[in-house]
């Protein structure tokens, strides 16, 4: 069985990079990291599958599934992206995957509003000190914490979800982040809506996809908000 991967890197400005690995008489795999998204199509002799994932959404620590290395979504959910490992040399390959890893971070961080140079002046110091010390009171109140819940996200959310996948088929995660954006601050509504994401099986990477706010609600990232 033979492999032929390439990468390579396009127009600076743009910061495109193309992964393309062929299977003899099967077909072939491509990949492209653009802009925020990295699109890859899957071609055989019998079908052609094409897809665009949000890199904002892309988990960007893989897992090894023999023969692939998986990059996973933020929260619960299926690979969105297979890759044949060490094809056609471990250093073409590492060097995409690193820099879908970069970018894919790069992505997260500016949708949750951690661009760079964004934290406040002198808190990069104290990252790595040790934390302050609470009396019971003040712990209690922290864990108790809940998220924060941007309701124009919401909305942004759902009309993308319903403009661009079959409004019945994910119709109790629709409903669930209607009751959040009614009650932000109710417990139950985000119980509600991380049950309907998990019911979604195969769903969930489309979703993610085109709403992907529902990535920063779902994450345990402390910052994803």
């Amino acid at each position: 069985m033979h492999y032929v991967l390439t990468v390579e890197t396009e127009s600076k400005a743009v910061g495109n990079m193309k992964l393309v690995q062929k299977q003899f008489l099967k077909g072939s795999r491509e990949f492209e990291i653009e802009d925020d998204v990295v699109n890859f199509r899957i071609k055989s002799p019998l079908k052609e599958e094409k897809m665009t994932v949000d890199l904002s959404i892309l988990n960007p620590e893989p897992s090894v599934n023999e023969p692939f290395l998986e990059f996973h979504s933020r929260v619960k959910c299926g690979p969105l992206l297979s890759l044949l490992i060490d094809k056609p040399n471990s250093q073409e390959f590492n060097a995409f995957v690193e820099e879908l890893k970069r970018r894919a971070r790069q992505e997260y961080n500016s949708f949750a509003g951690l661009k760079a140079g964004s934290l406040p002046e002198g808190m990069a110091a104290n990252v790595f000190e040790e934390p302050p010390e609470f009396d019971e009171s003040e712990q209690v109140r922290i864990e108790t914490k809940v998220k924060p819940v941007r309701v124009e996200d919401i909305d942004i959310a759902i009309q993308m979800l319903e403009r661009h996948l079959d409004a019945e088929e994910i119709k109790p995660l629709l409903t669930a982040l209607e009751a959040l954006k009614a009650e932000p601050e109710n417990e139950s509504c985000f119980a509600q809506l991380v049950k309907a994401f998990d019911d979604l099986g195969p769903l969930q990477g489309a979703v993610l996809t085109y709403a992907p706010y529902v990535s920063i609600l779902l994450s345990d990232d402390p910052f994803g908000f």
